[in-house]
């Protein structure tokens, strides 16, 4: 049995869900992100108590269990979105759009009318959103040139990857990482 969890977006979102499973002394094959395998454990489904329980400690953290079929495919569009922006240079997929058909087997046109009707935004704006909050991280930490931001995140150019960041945050990238103290992000899981 498996069970799909929502707002699991990096490594130590998986940390943190072991740890709870733990806690609750619960054994499981596998955690990924977005996803408990318990194996056969506990057959087709946890018993009431222990989902009640589980579901209360995945609260705290921000999680919550995906029952939907269409909400499981939603979080595994915002899942790969996020790795493909993260592993970009090591992937041979040349789009976002070729990645997610790669992955899901569905085609693009109800990958992206589903995506806009639960969220209400369309799977490209929210990877902007997601592609904005790495030019964002990137800034901060102050390591690399605009320039090569703009190549490590595959932007056509430093003006497109400016319009873009303006756009977004109202801001440009270079007084964004000028302003040490005001630097906020956004949490990637809640855009």
């Amino acid at each position: 049995m498996k069970i799909y969890v929502k707002n699991m977006v990096c490594e130590r979102c998986k940390i943190v869900l072991t740890t709870i499973l733990q806690k609750l002394s619960l054994q499981f094959h596998t955690v990924t992100l977005g996803e408990v395998d318990f194996g056969e454990f506990y057959g087709e489904h946890l018993d009431n108590d222990v989902q009640v329980l589980l579901v209360k400690q995945l609260t705290i953290y921000g999680f919550e269990i995906l029952n939907s079929k269409k909400s499981k495919i939603v979080e595994e569009i915002k899942r790969l979105s996020i790795e493909f922006i993260h592993k970009k240079n090591t992937l041979k997929s040349k789009t976002l759009s070729s990645y997610l058909t790669s992955k899901l087997p569905h085609h693009r046109n109800f990958l992206s009318q589903l995506f806009s009707s639960v969220e209400g935004i369309t799977i490209e704006q929210y990877f902007i959103k997601q592609r904005i909050e790495k030019v964002k991280e990137l800034l901060i930490y102050d390591e690399l040139s605009l320039s090569e931001i703009t190549y490590q995140l595959d932007y056509s150019s430093v003006a497109h990857l400016c319009r873009q960041f303006k756009k977004i945050t109202g801001l440009t990238p270079s007084y964004f990482r000028e302003q040490k103290d005001l630097k906020k992000r956004s949490a990637i899981d809640k855009l």
